[in-house]
């Protein structure tokens, strides 16, 4: 017994010491090291892979919720600058794996001229496109986009205030096929001069049509550089959501479910 008990001390005490006698590496070195190579993950696949965003406002809305939590590609339209955490004066514009947006596609974009703040929006205008409204309908290059009625819808809104809205299917002219809101066709930026597109500038549109201040919005936004796109907006993960606002949306026991890992069209 007592022989046992000698082996299982000097083997106890053996596994806090290596070979050569020196003490075992301190735990708290390798936690550190261990956070060092998920913090540097983090920071490659977030800058390279998919940048992690939420939404904030509903200016997006029916496409993307308050408290959306979205998947940004930053591979489709290249790396530059703004491709990095904290925009770095270092990195130049000009990108590397240049790509370019197609119409209707969300994206994520920074303004420098806005204090480095990110949005995100959805393509309308490409370089060269002549963009419209007139009593609240969009016409891109002089011709009418296709809207469908699909229902009234009312809902409370994230600051708590009651909101009823037209939602149609709007049809652009690639094909691409989307949900807008619309409080009535007479609001502010329903009647806008003509804008043209720059060259290597896009117009921007929230598919909340009557909440979203955007490229319509000279003074504010303005027509967005290509340069200054970060990616794609491809998909949500999960969603902070309040299911209290009364859209049809699956929540079951309070937990927005229907806006969990969601294809953003």
């Amino acid at each position: 017994m007592n022989n046992d008990a000698s082996k299982a001390t000097d083997k106890d005490q053996a596994s806090e010491t290596t070979e050569d006698g020196k003490p075992a590496k301190n735990e708290a070195l390798v936690l550190l090291k261990d956070l060092v190579v998920i913090v540097l993950f983090y920071l490659v696949f977030t800058t390279f892979g998919w940048g992690s965003f939420h939404i904030p406002s509903g200016s997006m809305e029916p496409t993307l919720e308050v408290g959306d939590r979205i998947f940004v590609s930053k591979l489709s339209y290249g790396y530059n600058r703004f491709s990095f955490h904290f925009d770095p004066e270092f990195i130049p514009e000009g990108r590397l794996f240049d790509d370019v947006p197609e119409r209707g596609d969300v994206v994520v974009f920074t303004l420098p001229y806005r204090d480095y703040n990110d949005f995100i929006k959805r393509v309308i205008g490409l370089p060269g496109d002549t963009v419209q409204l007139s009593k609240g309908r969009l016409y891109i290059n002089g011709k009418l986009v296709e809207r469908t009625f699909i229902r009234d819808v009312s809902y409370t809104d994230y600051n708590g205030h009651e909101q009823r809205v037209k939602e149609y299917d709007e049809t652009l002219p690639n094909g691409v096929k989307h949900r807008i809101y619309e409080r009535a066709d007479g609001a502010d930026y329903d009647n806008t001069a003509l804008y043209v597109v720059p060259k290597d500038h896009y117009f921007m549109m929230g598919d909340n049509r009557d909440a979203s201040s955007d490229s319509r919005v000279l003074s504010n936004m303005g027509f967005v550089k290509h340069a200054y796109l970060v990616g794609r907006a491809d998909i949500t993960t999960f969603s902070l959501y309040d299911c209290d606002q009364g859209k049809d949306i699956f929540c079951p026991g309070g937990v927005p479910l229907g806006r969990f890992f969601t294809l953003i069209d």
